[in-house]
């Protein structure tokens, strides 16, 4: 989604407060903003909880920060400067974070993102977007640039089922009508979630993507709780189960009373085999890949 992200940035960069503060990160990519922000266009270093404390700063003063590294580096290495400087005060700062759940592969577990926006959750005034795919980053850049409090954009590679088409950015969209159980899938696995069932006929799954987070700041639809109600839920996500959206959406049922027949999560199991390889490999080693996902809940997801 990087290049979707600069050309967004290169459309917003005409803000005269706006401010790019990157953490040696974005070489090869993100020139063009480079070139259209000019002195505004920063390079913090590898110094990531420097990079957050200034970027409070510069909110403070009521600019427009936005700042960028790969995920770990930003919510693990920095989380007391995004609690204490940046939540505390609900000052306007923008992270990117690049490389959500498995994105660096063979870097292994320090360069993977596996429970990021479960611990960001946990501070106040938060709100986290995970676009789905490369055509929603333009609405989520839009969207996070006119939020008034501190913002998490967790990117990743949205993968749209050959021949579909993602619909308009949305909080929650629903990608496949089916009869069968709700399939609620966070972010980039929304897309591999369709594809595991795109298939199915009217009996399979029913579909969801959620790109916003937490549930306190963007509720479920309407549409969704009229469609739950006496079926199974099924969350997949690219994060660990403590603290993820299947515990989330578990927990709002049962205090919205809301009568699920079933409750399958589908989340990051870490390292079973205690390799390290690409993002695929370690997908497909939690069940998170289309053809895991079939043989996994295929049968069991229809009406």
């Amino acid at each position: 989604m990087r290049r979707e992200l600069c050309a967004a940035l290169v459309a917003r960069a005409t803000r005269p407060d706006l401010v790019f503060l990157t953490g040696d990160l974005g070489f090869g990519a993100l020139e063009p903003l480079r070139d259209a922000l000019g002195e505004r266009f920063l390079n913090a270093g590898i110094a990531e909880q420097n990079m957050i404390g200034v970027a409070a700063a510069l909110a403070s003063e009521g600019l427009e920060p936005w700042t960028y590294t790969i995920a770990p580096f930003c919510y693990a290495r920095a989380f007391e400067q995004i609690r204490n400087d940046v939540c505390f005060h609900r000052l306007p700062v923008r992270m990117l974070a690049n490389g959500g759940g498995y994105a660096y592969g063979v870097m292994g577990p320090t360069h993977h993102a596996l429970e990021d926006y479960g611990i960001l959750s946990t501070l106040p005034s938060l709100r986290i977007f995970v676009p789905a795919f490369d055509s929603d980053v333009a609405a989520v850049v839009a969207a996070a640039g006119s939020e008034p409090g501190p913002v998490y954009v967790r990117l990743g590679r949205g993968e749209v089922p050959a021949g579909c088409t993602a619909p308009p950015y949305a909080p929650w969209r629903r990608l496949r009508a089916g009869r069968g159980a709700i399939v609620v899938a966070v972010g980039p696995m929304a897309g591999l979630a369709w594809s595991a069932f795109a298939e199915d006929a009217e009996d399979g799954p029913e579909v969801w993507a959620v790109s916003e987070l937490p549930l306190g700041m963007s509720p479920p639809p309407r549409a969704f709780v009229e469609a739950l109600a006496g079926r199974t839920l099924c969350v997949v996500e690219e994060h660990v189960a403590q603290g993820g959206l299947g515990q989330s959406l578990a927990a709002w049922c049962l205090e919205g009373g809301i009568p699920i027949s079933g409750f399958r999560p589908v989340t990051a199991a870490g390292y079973p085999s205690g390799t390290y390889g690409s993002q695929g490999f370690h997908r497909r080693e939690s069940g998170l890949d289309p053809a895991s996902l079939r043989a996994r809940l295929g049968a069991r997801l229809s009406a």
